[in-house]
């Protein structure tokens, strides 16, 4: 396998999705290959940094402002 190949295959191997042998031989170019191994690491510290900036707060009752939830209501109509 290849750097190719691997950028190819990293979703499937993410997702765990990739059979035993593309595994082995993905993982094989792993070990020997940095430059994939730190684009792996980035690629997922990507994934983790937009699932935090997309996760919704998490607000307790009474931390919305009351203007915005008139402006809210309001812009509904």
């Amino acid at each position: 396998m290849n750097c190719e190949q691997v950028i190819e295959f990293l979703a499937d191997y993410l997702d765990g999705a990739l059979a035993a042998d593309v595994v082995s031989r993905f993982e094989t170019h792993l070990h020997a290959c940095d430059s994939c191994t730190a684009y792996i690491a980035s690629y997922r510290e990507t994934i983790r940094m937009a699932r935090v900036a997309t996760k919704p707060p998490m607000l307790e009752a009474g931390e919305v402002p009351e203007e915005l939830i008139r402006a809210i209501l309001a812009s509904a109509r």
